[in-house]
């Protein structure tokens, strides 16, 4: 497998090797020893799945105080997969990074805890699967807004289908301090 670092420090694009044949492929997803050496920690404690349709943006969300670090790829189809650094004190806050990850090109992102994460779907479905290093825990749940102009991203999607909730979420600059995780060396 390939490990490609990004501009923000722990978020990587990881390439996994690919067999292929005339009767289809075999990857490997997931595998303690190998990922760890790359910096991809665990454990690993829950795993998701969602389908979604062309123009769903889901996010931006991160979980606080029980932040989930999440490796994230996709089954079918195809998103814009985007994480944005908000750990207070690094020398990265506010700053995002944007991969294209299908299943055609195999990617797969590792969000560490203490970033916010979402994604638009560029083609008609996707099923995209992601594990966290910890659980869902709804109290802890937060987000920021997708289009927060302090972030700039490049979403290439004027008008995306948005939850409620994520049509409400609050600009970075509106979160409140203690709700922001902090940066820490490791």
């Amino acid at each position: 497998m390939q490990v490609h670092s990004t501009s923000l420090p722990g978020l990587f694009v990881i390439e996994p090797k690919v067999f292929g044949d005339p009767r289809g492929f075999f990857v490997e997803t997931w595998q303690a020893e190998r990922y760890a050496e790359a910096g991809v920690v665990g454990p690993f404690v829950q795993d998701n799945l969602s389908r979604s349709g062309r123009g769903v943006l889901r996010g931006l969300h991160y979980q606080w105080p029980r932040p989930q670090g999440k490796l994230v790829y996709v089954l079918e189809g195809a998103v814009l997969d985007v994480a944005v650094d908000i750990r207070l004190g690094s020398a990265t806050f506010g700053r995002s990074e944007a991969v294209e990850i299908s299943a055609d090109n195999k990617r797969q992102v590792y969000v560490p805890p203490g970033f916010a994460h979402g994604f638009v779907v560029l083609s008609e479905t996707v099923l995209f699967a992601y594990k966290c290093t910890d659980l869902y825990l709804p109290q802890y749940d937060r987000g920021i807004r997708w289009d927060d102009p302090q972030l700039a991203i490049a979403w290439n999607a004027s008008n995306p289908l948005l939850s409620a909730k994520d049509s409400r979420l609050p600009l970075l600059r509106d979160v409140p301090k203690e709700l922001l995780p902090k940066w820490a060396e490791r």
